[in-house]
């Protein structure tokens, strides 16, 4: 089989994608296996692929197929959301390049323009996840609004509004006036702003030179204000009780009330109430009994009840009203001021606190047993950091507000009645039904088409938090064969910042639900920024296209950049050095496996010593890299896990043990250390499977001159016998190898002219042990041998603490050894001080774990006979 001078991913990734596919490697159903399964977090039907998307789903393939050939049965099942803020928006904005009004549609007209945008759009990221080679099993792909989740939401609903959790009313919500929806207290993003506070005054009613003064940021809600609070005991505003103030610009006589919510030191000590459009003031007014004035269209103009502005935008009123009280002499003084104001998290638009009625989820009863299994660690946390942010807000949970005020999502199955009351019910006939049994008149007659359907749709996020549920159908069919076989899922891969959104919900849920956790590990990825820490976004300029960074890198390639730096729970700087990275090694690899099937054999010759140690070395040196690796993923450790697999491959493997057996120019190779080192080759692209599907996938099959068969249908290489003592001895080998090709570069002595080497030792023996003539090899030395005494015209230098020394045919400069030798005393002489300082402190050593301070006294040790060493090269040289 001819092999490609170069490894081509284009040539690659398609075919081998194509062939997984065609066989089914990816596809999952029962069976008497253990069951691994991981559910996507399903991106939004409008969405294409980012930075963060590759790294989430680079992160579930490598588990995923990982758990493959560990001999589990795995499910990756992948959809997506049909996100209802941000593809009514789509649709909405295509309907108006082609010239037509939302509002001018009935629902149905707008719906099915909606759903002819979902199956022309709504695929696009689940082919550009195949292009990153992710192995999930497609046959299994959902939607959240597809038969089967639309009916298991709407069950959903009516069993939750039946047991008494979900209702209906109206509360202080936060309105979304660009979205024209309510959005839920976890969909605020508060933002720092730079403000002005404003100071203005009030007049009290039968006084004309009588004044009180307050302070806000918001001086376009005055026109809503319905009373003003101070605090019972500032004696300031004690002349006040049963007195009114006027509101400015339109003198309507609001009362004082008196309530210690207020702080007597902010400000003025004094308070304009708006139950309108404040949650605080909302709570006074249901308190006092205040009157409500909403001065706000839901699109965040003034509405008729403001009595001025009637029309005009919010922000413009802020403007316009600032100036008119100045006029009218009620402005005191304008401070700047800095405060946190909350954003939709959809839209970016400024949020409005607005009373509306809105169906809401009682969350308190199931936020105890969703706390208490993240607590007991049912639920793992990686980083386990986390669990300290789940806690504070499962502590401090509110009532989740459901109904969103849009066309696209799942209709709430709610039926209003001409009398203003309602039924909860799946279809118009079952509610007909059952507002016929709820009747108490029999004499009163309503027909089914007295019937309205309420208009809200869910929010996004209460067909998400079943998601691990509704993937196997569990709702609808709760003993079916996919849900007993796979569920609870083991693992979820998600952002941080939706723990609240969906992490939680979804806890609930399975408990609530299933009576059983959703999933057993929570690995949180971080944030994707550029080198400058900024976060990655299309305004910002600084995202890369991920499609076009395969393309040009090759996916095994930016999966391999985007996991190096990319430890769980901690932020990814990104930088395209990266995956130039991922694509050396993927290189490296190539050139590697094009370098040992290039070896001629000869089946009569013995294996030499040297190659007999080099295979024994390398196998020790793996089977401890699979222990060390396999720790690494059992601690979701998975960006240590690469680099472990990185050095393993680059420096162990391709720097070290090739070179060591690699025969001489044109010679052969022994048929014994050839077919171990083909035994090795296949244990590392196995090992790196997980990491690189596509270059591996290529190397096995080049290596197996195989059809059918894939490298992920082999098994992950097992940990053997382990020599440490030869792990240990190398180590010296390799300092002194790469000791002496520092003094052959430094003296410029040409690496095929050889040279003789002498160890410092009294007894004639040294530390080179088993590796004696690999040491010749790799240093193209003319001999090896021990001495107790430095030959003359040598430079010596220094591996561990031994003395090691290289006649030289030239003249030495003494003055130059001297001042390198005195350089290198004056660097050991810090690092001996930093260690010393940790073994002064009586804290570090009295607390600190036995090995960490026997670690930092053979640093002691060793520092000390360094110096010493080098001390008498000095005297030497000097004398």
């Amino acid at each position: 089989m001819e092999i490609a001078t170069k490894y081509d991913p284009s040539s690659v990734e398609d075919k081998w994608y194509r062939f997984w596919m065609e066989n089914g490697f990816f596809r999952s159903v029962p069976d008497e296996r253990e069951p691994y399964c991981i559910v996507i977090p399903p991106p939004n039907v409008t969405g294409v692929l980012h930075m963060g998307h590759m790294l989430n789903n680079t992160i579930q393939d490598i588990l995923v197929r990982r758990a493959r050939m560990l001999g589990k049965n795995a499910c990756w099942v992948p959809g997506t959301d049909h996100a209802s803020i941000a593809t009514e928006a789509k649709v909405v904005a295509k309907l108006r390049e082609q010239g037509i009004d939302k509002s001018s549609l009935s629902r149905e007209e707008f719906l099915a323009h909606a759903w002819e945008w979902k199956e022309k759009h709504g695929g696009i990221i689940l082919e550009q996840l195949k292009k990153l080679g992710a192995s999930c099993d497609w046959d299994r792909t959902c939607f959240t609004m597809d038969e089967a989740r639309f009916e298991t939401v709407i069950d959903v609903f009516i069993d939750l509004y039946n047991k008494g959790l979900i209702y209906r009313g109206a509360r202080m919500i936060n309105w979304d006036p660009k979205a024209l929806t309510a959005v839920s207290d976890e969909e605020v993003i508060y933002k720092e702003v730079k403000s002005k506070l404003y100071y203005v005054r009030y007049r009290i009613e039968g006084s004309s030179d009588e004044w009180i003064t307050i302070a806000t940021t918001r001086p376009e809600t005055i026109l809503g204000d319905t009373a003003i609070c101070v605090h019972p005991d500032d004696e300031r505003y004690a002349n006040l009780k049963g007195r009114k103030i006027h509101v400015p610009l339109i003198n309507r006589a609001v009362p004082v009330i008196f309530d210690e919510y207020v702080d007597k030191e902010f400000g003025t000590g004094a308070l304009k109430v708006t139950p309108a459009h404040d949650i605080n003031d909302y709570n006074l007014g249901l308190k006092y009994n205040l009157e409500v004035v909403d001065t706000f269209n839901p699109d965040g103009t003034l509405s008729e009840a403001a009595q001025l502005y009637i029309g005009e935008n919010r922000f413009k009123v802020r403007t316009k009203i600032v100036r008119d009280l100045d006029t009218a002499g009620h402005i005191v003084k304008i401070e700047d001021y800095t405060n946190k104001v909350g954003y939709s998290e959809r839209t970016d638009e400024i949020i409005e606190p607005r009373i509306s009625v809105q169906w809401f989820m009682k969350m308190k009863e199931l936020a105890k047993p969703a706390l208490e299994v993240v607590e007991n660690e049912t639920v793992r946390f990686h980083p386990a950091k986390y669990k300290n942010m789940y806690r504070h807000w499962m502590g401090n949970v509110n009532d989740w507000c459901i109904s969103r005020q849009l066309l696209w999502g799942h209709r709430i199955p709610a039926w209003h009645l001409p009398d203003g009351s309602f039924v909860v019910a799946k279809t118009r006939h079952e509610a007909f039904e059952l507002a016929k049994s709820r009747i108490p008149d029999p004499g009163s007659r309503i027909t089914i088409d007295d019937l309205k359907q309420d208009e809200d749709v869910l929010d996004t996020w209460f067909s998400s938090w079943l998601w691990p549920i509704s993937v196997f159908d569990g709702i609808r069919h709760p003993d079916n064969a996919d849900i007993n076989y796979y569920y609870p899922t083991v693992d979820l891969v998600t952002a941080p910042e939706i723990i609240f959104f969906w992490v939680a919900r979804m806890i609930m849920a399975g408990l609530l639900f299933r009576n059983e956790v959703p999933f057993r590990n929570v690995y949180f990825t971080g944030i994707v920024r550029d080198k400058q820490g900024r976060k990655m976004s299309k305004s910002l300029g600084n995202s890369p296209e991920p499609i076009e960074l395969i393309g040009k890198y090759g996916a095994d390639a930016v999966r391999m950049g985007m996991l190096l730096c990319s430890p769980a729970g901690n932020d990814l700087l990104y930088d395209d050095s990266l995956v130039e990275q991922g694509r050396n090694f993927c290189n490296k690899v190539w050139n590697a496996m094009r370098l040992v099937k290039g070896w001629e054999t000869d089946p009569g010759l013995e294996q030499p010593k040297s190659n007999q140690v080099s295979v024994e070395w390398f196998d020790s040196v793996l089977n401890t890299a699979l222990i060390d690796i396999n720790e690494q993923f059992t601690r979701y450790r998975l960006s240590e896990a690469l680099k472990d697999v990185y050095k393993l491959v680059w420096d162990d493997f391709c720097s070290w043990y090739l070179e060591m057996i690699k025969p001489a120019f044109q010679m052969p190779v022994d048929s014994k250390t050839y077919d171990a080192t083909l035994v090795f080759f296949e244990k590392l692209i196995r090992l790196m499977h997980p990491f690189m599907p596509f270059l591996t996938e290529e190397i096995f099959h080049v290596l197996h001159n195989s059809g059918e068969a894939s490298i992920m249908q082999t098994r992950l290489p097992l940990s053997g016998v382990i020599d440490n003592g030869l792990i240990s001895e190398f180590d010296f080998i390799r300092q002194l190898v790469m000791s002496v090709r520092a003094v052959r570069s430094e003296k410029n002595i040409p690496q095929k002219e050889q040279i003789p080497v002498f160890i410092r030792s009294e007894n004639n023996k040294g530390k080179t042990g088993h590796f004696h003539d690999v040491v010749i090899k790799l240093c193209n030395l003319s001999e090896l041998q021990y001495s107790p005494d430095q030959p003359e015209s040598s430079v010596s230098f220094i591996v561990g603490t031994t003395e090691c020394f290289i006649p030289l045919l030239q003249n030495i400069n003494p003055e130059e050894e001297i001042k390198k030798l005195e350089e290198e005393i004056q660097y050991q002489q810090g690092f001996l001080n930093t260690v010393m300082k940790k073994l002064d402190n009586e804290s570090f050593v009295n607390n600190a774990p036995a090995r960490v301070v026997d670690a930092e006294k053979k640093k002691k040790a060793d520092a000390e006979s360094r110096i010493a060493v080098l001390k008498d090269q000095v005297n030497t040289l000097r004398n």
